[in-house]
């Protein structure tokens, strides 16, 4: 059954980054409407539409709003979190690429509702053309009086600003996000205090990402009721992912939370290049724990994804067929995560570049059994497996680092013995025979 689309109607119509465009297909009017509700009956109408999270946490959006401390005289601030470096993943630039007065209009709505004068978009540090395109956006927004001192002609005023940070994956954080924005050196904080409590500038913050911004004009445009029916029991609407790999037609889809891998992989994405085995599916980036073939027809939805012991994530399907070595492609995972952990906490500073080295010895064939072994105990020791997200360090970078590694030796353990017993890798390496290459 085709999906109607929502976050991507405008996307593909000429001239859509315009406010021109953007108004001729209805922009800003649910702006307008949620100005005249007032700013409860929005929060009620988000609450009510089961929007969650899809940054990563899948966290209810409309209750998230509520923990803002109704007695602190403090100014309030929005942080939309446009840091996207999660490997994988790369649907937030799409939309700030094709529709990014959509992303104005719900941060707009958002800011009303929690009562912020001032807005920040955090992009991550390569989002050069992303960020032109967004301050453009805003311009025009300041000019047409949907952004400044007189929204809409009412009361209530707001600035936007962008900001670019260094390129650097732990900004995706949350309160590393916030400490970056204040120019600090993004290390992520001990919560509680909680952004909502004490966030930027010690002020309280909420934080959402990019596409739940885009997805806030549609709820107050159609009613929080319409959203959630569009989606599962206690996940509402569509949700937009970032497909890539050994697909015929990788890209940037919408989806109903209901749609399941198999359908992604074979009916969405047309099926696996060159008529190959389907091995392995990382449900929502790098950081998920790997589903093999036989677990695909679970639902891309939060709850689904959690009782076959991965997650929903930030929406980045990487899909991997029978060619794949799996020993190497979480090496390469796990390079990753030791260059971009901060090294604020032990068991992540010390723990990523062991694995990385543990996963470096079984792929040159330099390992012995016990390797096995120990890399288990060091995923262990940053992160247990299940349960998730409870971690040994600060932040989830931790997490994102060992869950990986726990999955990818649980349902593909035979491929990392036999690296082990034949002192080789036994797949083609796409570079020539030696690791080094890519080392």
């Amino acid at each position: 059954m085709p999906v109607e689309r929502l976050l991507t109607r405008n996307w593909g119509k000429p001239d859509s980054r315009s406010l021109k465009s953007y108004e001729q297909g209805g922009g800003y009017q649910a702006l307008k409407k949620a100005l005249a509700m007032g700013p409860q009956l929005v929060v009620d109408e988000v609450k009510r539409s089961n929007l969650r999270g899809r940054g990563g946490a899948g966290f209810a959006t409309g209750l998230k709003w509520t923990f803002l401390p109704k007695d602190n005289p403090k100014p309030r601030y929005l942080c939309v979190n446009g840091d996207e470096s999660e490997p994988g993943t790369f649907k937030d630039r799409a939309c700030l690429e094709n529709d990014p007065h959509a992303v104005l209009e719900g941060i707009a709505i958002t800011c009303f509702a929690i009562g912020a004068h001032i807005a920040y978009v955090y992009l991550r540090g390569e989002f050069m053309e992303q960020a032109r395109i967004l301050q453009k956006a805003i311009d025009e927004a300041y000019a047409s009086g949907w952004l400044g001192k007189k929204v809409a002609g009412s009361d209530f005023a707001l600035e936007v600003h962008v900001h670019r940070g260094a390129g650097a994956y732990i900004c995706g954080e949350e309160t590393a996000l916030i400490v970056s924005l204040e120019g600090k050196k993004g290390w992520p904080r001990l919560k509680p205090p909680f952004p909502a409590v004490v966030g930027l500038f010690g002020c309280p913050t909420i934080v959402n990402n990019v596409e739940t911004m885009a997805s806030v004009p549609l709820i107050i445009e159609r009613g929080g009721e319409w959203y959630a029916k569009l989606g599962t029991e206690k996940s509402g609407g569509t949700k937009l992912i970032s497909v890539s790999g050994a697909v015929q037609k990788p890209g940037v889809y919408e989806i109903t939370m209901a749609t399941t891998f198999r359908e992604i992989v074979y009916d969405v994405c047309g099926g696996m290049v060159g008529g190959r085995k389907l091995k392995a599916v990382i449900p929502g980036g790098s950081s998920c724990p790997v589903l093999s073939a036989d677990e695909i027809d679970v639902p891309a939805e939060f709850e689904a994804l959690k009782k076959v012991n991965s997650m929903a994530g930030s929406g980045g399907v990487i899909v991997m067929d029978e060619s794949t070595c799996m020993v190497r492609a979480l090496w390469r995972i796990a390079r990753f995560y030791a260059e971009e952990s901060c090294g604020q906490c032990t068991p992540c500073r010390e723990g990523t570049p062991w694995m990385a080295r543990i996963l470096r010895r079984i792929e040159e064939g330099r390992a012995a059994a016990e390797d096995l072994a120990q890399l288990k105990s060091v995923a262990n020791a940053v992160c247990p497996f299940p349960p998730m997200g409870l971690g040994n360090t600060i932040c989830p970078l931790g997490d994102a680092a060992a869950l990986p590694v726990h999955s990818f030796l649980e349902k593909f353990r035979p491929e990392f013995e036999a690296h082990v017993q034949a002192h080789r890798c036994p797949y083609p390496h796409p570079w020539g025979e030696c690791a080094e290459a890519f080392a």
